[in-house]
């Protein structure tokens, strides 16, 4: 095989094993558990600049939750504070 055909091959090759990489969590956005109540009421965003989390918080029965998660990686952050006095029971 030629060395620029082989060249091609390999780049394709390698761009298909990137692409594939980060797409688990796209694929996967609604694979969540089984729900019993619904909460579709919009949280706080906090936006940080480019290259740092964003953060969203929402209260859930007296508790507030902090999510956080960079970009479509597939790892993330929940913090809880519990019996906020800024959310409702």
């Amino acid at each position: 095989m030629d060395p620029p055909v082989r060249r091609f091959f390999l780049l394709l090759g390698i761009i298909a094993l990137l692409s594939g990489c980060g797409s688990t969590k796209m694929t996967e956005w609604n694979k969540d558990a089984p729900i019993s109540t619904r909460d579709d009421s919009p949280a706080e965003v906090i936006n940080f600049p480019d290259g740092y989390s964003n953060v969203a918080s929402k209260c859930n029965h007296g508790n507030r939750l902090y999510v956080l998660y960079h970009g479509d990686g597939s790892f993330g952050a929940v913090t809880v504070v519990r019996e906020d006095r800024t959310c409702p029971r």
